[in-house]
Parts: structure tokens; C-alpha cells; sequence
């Protein structure tokens, strides 16, 4: 399949969540349950607050998707690109699936996810250009999993704050409403 009908297999079933991976096997994801989509809304709520106040990048929802170098077609629960790498992407680019990865990502656990496909999502984001840091937020277990390239995963045990680092200064997001 090529890009442009996988885009157009995607717009044509909106209601689903519809991933590539690097291989072209495509990954079809219902709608999440009320209480997930809710915790992933309070997430997105806070990094938009912090986005809007610091205004050197822009958010996206679940519902997007971005073009790896690898192929693969991936949509994050929530991710933040700095401006200046948006920016750099033609209107065209921009309003289709972006080929680019962005520079944080987070991915939530629904109840019904396993973990081992999500953590090897979250590896695939880290080989990629332009990635820094990305979060697998296990709701199930009260875990956090930080990614950073290049490095071991970091596993956090029921923390009440996750810090955005170096890479979102000043972004706190605070884990009592998605416990």
C-alpha cells in the first residue's frame, strides 16, 4: 500500500486509530474506553497549558499521525514537536501524516493494551531522528517508563509528578488524575 492509500485508508475510517510499522503491517485500534480517553485528555490538557505559555513548539492529540523514517505511520497518545522542526515542513507535509518524529512523545496503557507491543513502539520512536524523550505511562500497574535515545529505560514506580526535562523545561505533569 502505498502512502498516499494508507493516508487516504485512514481518512475514510475515522473513527479508528490505524498504525503502520516499519514492516507495512498495519495495527487497527478502537476507540478507547471513557475513563482512558479521559485520563488521556487531563494528559494532553497539561502539556497543551504549558505549550501555550512557553511557545517554543506546538502539541498533538491521538489522533494524529506522523511518518517515520523508517515507514512506519505511528500516532502517540500525545507529542510536542519544537517549532522550528515544524516549521520546517511544507504546508503539504504539515497537513498530511508529517514526516517527522516528534521530539517528546507519551503513550498511555488502556486496560486492554499489552505492554510489549507499547514498549516496542516507544523503542521504534527512539531510533529516530529528532526524538528526546518519550513517556509509557502504565496505567495498570501504576508505572512510568522514560525513554530517552541511546539509553536504558528508566522505570519509575507510581510517581506523583513526571518531569519534562531539558527537553520541555518547566513541565510538570501531574499524575493524580491519571492514576
Amino acid at each position: 500500500m502505498t502512502d498516499e492509500q494508507f493516508f487516504e485508508l485512514c481518512q475514510i475510517n475515522r473513527d479508528l486509530r490505524i498504525e503502520r510499522n516499519k514492516n507495512g503491517e498495519i495495527s487497527i485500534m478502537s476507540p478507547t474506553g471513557s475513563e482512558t480517553g479521559n485520563r488521556n485528555v487531563n494528559i494532553a490538557g497539561q502539556l497543551w497549558v504549558w505549550s501555550e505559555e512557553d511557545v517554543t513548539g506546538i502539541c498533538f492529540d491521538s489522533s494524529t499521525g506522523f511518518k517515520l523514517s523508517t515507514g512506519a505511520e505511528r500516532s502517540p497518545d500525545v507529542s510536542w514537536i519544537k517549532l522550528e522542526r515544524w516549521n520546517s515542513l511544507s504546508q503539504e507535509q504539515q497537513q498530511k501524516f508529517a514526516p517527522i518524529c516528534p521530539d517528546f512523545v507519551i503513550e498511555l496503557r488502556s486496560a486492554s493494551d499489552n505492554l510489549k507491543p507499547l514498549q516496542e513502539k516507544m523503542q521504534e520512536y527512539m531510533q529516530e531522528p529528532g526524538i528526546q524523550l518519550g513517556w509509557l505511562i502504565d496505567r495498570k500497574n501504576h508505572k512510568v517508563y522514560v525513554y530517552h535515545p541511546q539509553m536504558p529505560v528508566e522505570c519509575l514506580d507510581n510517581p506523583h509528578t513526571l518531569s519534562g526535562e531539558d527537553v520541555l523545561p518547566g513541565f510538570i505533569l501531574n499524575m493524580s488524575k491519571v492514576w
